[in-house]
């Protein structure tokens, strides 16, 4: 897949963004924003599950991937004006906003505020709120909900071939039906630093800066009002019977404006594994389906 990357001006320095595919020209633009210890590369199986019809593109959020050295600010309001910098980069003048765990917070918060740029939003497990935060300490919950996701990042590999040994065993991804070159693009992706001493790219002050609004996290999706999709997966981060989130809650989002939202379950994924493993189809159905009218190209 043809791969190409955009550094985009953004507050603070230069935001890296990955165009994946070749899109015909004057395709509906898609941009899609990753979890929050992620990287753009996460999506690549679901833009080769697109077509050509989709101009996909992919950033990697502040403090993620190659985008590690861009600092703070942190939080949705930071992320939401990166993703209209990305926008206003490519000359499009509306796009779908697609976000996977704290991408969909973010794709929530861009079309709630800005909803004359975003043509659709697509919501992959997140965007309502995580169940366990209402009055829960931000960082307390975040060492709890997160705690085996934190401890990567002070991790250290001898090589490429180590930090994939971490991930098959994963709980998310033992066993699961994931594409081995998608795995590596990701993990490849997200390594930094010289052997033996190699380290994932994302800085822990960007996951504690972006979790400490999970007291908020959940409002701008209630307040949407474009067409939006939101995609849940049956288990969560550890493929545990616990989602992130629930499927009564979304089909409640949903039915709150029938006429414009849709909950969707995607069977046998876990929260990682509905993007980077077997929801990836399901996800780019959801994805061309708003992309359906093209949004204006300037």
């Amino acid at each position: 897949m043809q791969i190409t990357r955009h550094d985009v001006p953004v507050s603070g320095g230069s935001l890296a963004a990955f165009e994946m595919g070749s899109a015909v020209e004057g395709a509906p633009v898609v941009i899609a924003m990753h979890g929050i210890t992620g990287n753009s590369h996460y999506w690549l199986g679901v833009a080769r599950a697109l077509d050509d019809g989709v101009r996909f593109v992919a950033p990697d959020l502040r403090g993620r991937g190659a985008s590690r050295d861009l600092g703070g600010p942190f939080g949705q309001a930071a992320h939401a004006a990166d993703v209209l910098a990305v926008l206003d980069h490519l000359g499009a003048e509306r796009a779908v906003v697609a976000g996977h765990s704290l991408g969909a917070y973010v794709t929530a918060s861009v079309a709630a505020e800005h909803p004359d740029r975003v043509a659709g939003a697509v919501l992959v497990d997140g965007g309502l709120r995580i169940p366990g935060t209402e009055d829960a300490d931000p960082q307390a919950f975040l060492e709890a909900f997160l705690g085996p996701t934190l401890a990567r990042l002070s991790m250290r590999f001898a090589s490429l071939e180590a930090y994939l040994e971490f991930w098959r065993a994963h709980p998310a991804f033992a066993g699961k039906d994931i594409d081995e070159e998608d795995l590596v693009a990701f993990a490849r992706h997200d390594l930094t630093g010289e052997a033996p001493e190699l380290r994932s790219t994302v800085a822990e002050q960007a996951v504690r800066g972006d979790a400490a609004e999970l007291h908020a996290v959940g409002e701008a999706a209630r307040r949407l009002s474009v067409p939006a999709v939101l995609l849940v997966a049956p288990r969560g981060l550890q493929d545990n019977p616990q989602p992130m989130q629930p499927l009564d809650a979304a089909e409640a989002w949903a039915a709150a404006a029938p006429d414009q939202r849709r909950a969707v379950l995607v069977p046998d994924t876990n929260h990682y594994t509905i993007v980077l493993g077997p929801g990836r189809e399901a996800v780019a159905q959801a994805i061309q389906r708003a992309a359906a009218a093209p949004p204006a190209i300037a």
